[in-house]
């Protein structure tokens, strides 16, 4: 059951909240808030341009939903991996999604706040440091008003 569509991104030495894209993508969507929390590295995505990606355990069967593969910085894709490995990309600019199997596309499940300016400074992170720890997760407690710290 999806108790709210506000959602944390902690990236390396960034936070970011968010909205669950819902209506755009109900089934990705269940799918990944039923990973809450969801942990693993994020790392950049050399082949999608100004983008960084974090790759998911498995291969969810998911069929696309309002997929696409030019998203907008701060627009999470999840890639159910059909092509390539299952993964969350997460843009910070200009960005076409892709692998060395060709140009993907996926679908939106997340929209970060603006304004990017953190969001860009992760891109530089990754570029000049490598690979950072990545946590997703509620932006409220249970009770649906406490801020989780993470």
């Amino acid at each position: 059951m999806i108790r709210s569509s506000r959602v944390l991104l902690a990236a390396g030495p960034y936070q970011f909240a968010g909205t669950l894209e819902l209506a755009a993508a109900p089934a990705a969507v269940a799918w990944l808030v039923n990973q809450f929390p969801l942990e693993g590295t994020v790392q950049h995505a050399s082949w999608s341009g100004e983008a960084a990606w974090l790759p998911l355990n498995g291969t969810p069967q998911l069929a696309p939903e309002n997929a696409t593969s030019r998203p907008r910085p701060g627009q999470i894709l999840l890639y159910a991996g059909t092509m390539s490995q299952a993964e969350l990309l997460l843009p910070y600019g200009a960005c076409v999604f892709a692998s060395k199997a060709g140009t993907l596309a996926g679908s939106p499940v997340v929209a970060l706040d603006g304004p990017f300016d953190d969001l860009r400074a992760l891109g530089g992170l990754l570029i000049s440091r490598g690979v950072q720890p990545l946590k997703l997760n509620w932006l409220y407690a249970n009770d649906g008003y406490s801020p989780i710290t993470l």
